[in-house]
C-alpha cells in the first residue's frame, strides 16, 4: 500500500503538476513526508516554513489586517497561505497547515485547532467559490501527534482533490489499483 504522499507524488507527476507547500505548526513535515518518496522532484516545488505570524504576510502575502484581527489560526489565513506559496513559488497546487501544537493556546485558539487548506486548479464544478478549500481539524493528543495528524490531514485533502480531477482512463487504472473503489 502507498503511502499518501507517495501517491500524491504519483498522481502530481501523472498530471504535470507542481505542488508548494505553506506550515506553521508542522514545522516542515509536510515538506519531509512528501521528499521522502523518490522522485518527488519532478513534482514538488518547494516549502515555506512561516512558523512567525508576520512571515505569513511577508513571505506568503496573507492579509496584514486579518492577522491583526483574527491571529494565525484562523481558516482564511489558512487559505491565504495556501494561494500565497502557490503564487511565491509557482507550483499548480498549494497547500498550508495553521493551527495550535500546544503545549499553550495560542490566539484564544485552543490546543488542537488545526486548519488545512489546498489552492489549485479547480475545476468550475468543484464547489469551490474562492479557488481554495479548508478544512478545519479539532486534533487531541500530544504535540507530535497533532501536527502528524495536521500532516495526514493535508495530504488526504490534496489526494480528494487529485483524485476528483481525474478523468477516463486515469480513474480506470487508479479503479483497479484500488481494488475497484
Amino acid at each position: 500500500m502507498n503511502s499518501p504522499a507517495a501517491d500524491v507524488v504519483r498522481l502530481l507527476t501523472v498530471k504535470g503538476q507542481t505542488l508548494a507547500v505553506a506550515e506553521s505548526l508542522t514545522g516542515g513535515l509536510v515538506a519531509a513526508e512528501i521528499t521522502t518518496v523518490p522522485g518527488a522532484s519532478q513534482a514538488f516545488r518547494g516549502s515555506v516554513t512561516a512558523y512567525a505570524t508576520e512571515l505569513k504576510h511577508e513571505l506568503l502575502g496573507v492579509d496584514a489586517t486579518l492577522l491583526a484581527e483574527r491571529g494565525a489560526v484562523d481558516p482564511q489565513v489558512a487559505g491565504q497561505m495556501a494561494t500565497g506559496v502557490r503564487k511565491a513559488l509557482g507550483a499548480d497546487w498549494g497547500l498550508a497547515t495553521t493551527g495550535v501544537a500546544g503545549p499553550d493556546p495560542q490566539d484564544g485558539k485552543p490546543v488542537g485547532t488545526v486548519f488545512v487548506a489546498v489552492d489549485g486548479p479547480f475545476g468550475p464544478d468543484s464547489g469551490s467559490a474562492s479557488g481554495g478549500k479548508v478544512e478545519a481539524l479539532r486534533l487531541n493528543g500530544s504535540r507530535a501527534e497533532i501536527r502528524m495528524e495536521s500532516v495526514r490531514s493535508v495530504l488526504a485533502l490534496l489526494l480528494t482533490e487529485l483524485a476528483g480531477e481525474h478523468t477516463g482512463n486515469e480513474r480506470a487504472q487508479d479503479t483497479e489499483q484500488n481494488g475497484g473503489f
